[in-house]
């Protein structure tokens, strides 16, 4: 007697008329393709995770998956590093009207950029200039860019000067134009920092304002300075 579940093409025919059942699949293959169906949905599961969700999730995970998981945990490693590597700037670089799109526009996701216009011969250009290569190098992952005003936007008004763009992902986030708004050449590098920060270009470790400790300085020296009531009516009985 000719066996039902033989590879032939007579039993193929068959099965294709309703004649035979259709072909047993062995348990072993069964319990191969069950476990290729885990297998593949725990891969999809952690492919799908960020490196601090693998963290959190790996005691869910059998031995079986652990070595798979760590290839793919080093795989996302070695990828955020070369983000990393890759979004690390730490100085001011000069650009012309022509890089603007390149360098501004398109500087990439989840990339902010501080651009200042300036020229040369205005003072609080100048100092804006070595104040912001002090935060490109404590702030790496911010891009820190500068130009020449008119190269940059032409017939851009000195009186705007300076001035300061701060983007992110191409989209402009805040604006400081003219001196006035720096406070003037008596701008500190924590004061242009603590500016930067508010925008969320840089995330700083100061704590308050330092604009706010200066005032509460000179507000303290005047009220030093003012004579008291006591001496006032002093000097008026000496008249």
């Amino acid at each position: 007697m000719q066996d039902p579940n033989e590879d032939t093409e007579w039993n193929d025919i068959l099965r294709k008329k309703g004649i035979l059942p259709p072909k047993e699949t062995p348990k072993d293959d069964e319990e191969e393709e069950l476990a290729l169906q885990q297998q593949q949905s725990v891969v999809k599961t952690y492919e799908s995770m960020t490196l601090e969700e693998l963290e959190e999730n790996e005691d869910e995970f059998s031995e079986e998956d652990e070595a798979a998981i760590e290839m793919y945990r080093q795989k996302r490693l070695a990828e955020w590093k070369a983000t990393q590597i890759k979004n690390v700037f730490g100085e001011v670089v000069e650009i012309s009207g022509q890089d603007y799109v390149k360098e501004v526009n398109n500087a990439g996701e989840g990339i902010w950029v501080v651009l200042h216009l300036y020229k040369q011969g205005i003072p609080l250009c100048t100092l804006i200039n070595q104040h912001l290569s002090i935060l490109a190098r404590k702030f790496p992952q911010t891009k820190f860019l500068k130009s020449i005003s008119t190269t940059c936007i032409p017939n851009y008004p000195d009186r705007n000067l300076p001035t300061v763009f701060v983007y992110f992902e191409g989209e402009m986030k805040a604006q400081f134009i003219g001196p006035l708004v720096f406070s003037g050449m008596n701008l500190k590098v924590e004061e242009l920092e603590w500016r930067l920060s508010e925008t969320g270009a840089v995330k700083t470790d100061l704590e308050e304002n330092p604009r706010k400790q200066i005032e509460d300085k000179l507000m303290s020296s005047i009220r030093c300075s003012l004579p008291t009531r006591k001496d006032s009516d002093s000097e008026d009985e000496d008249y």
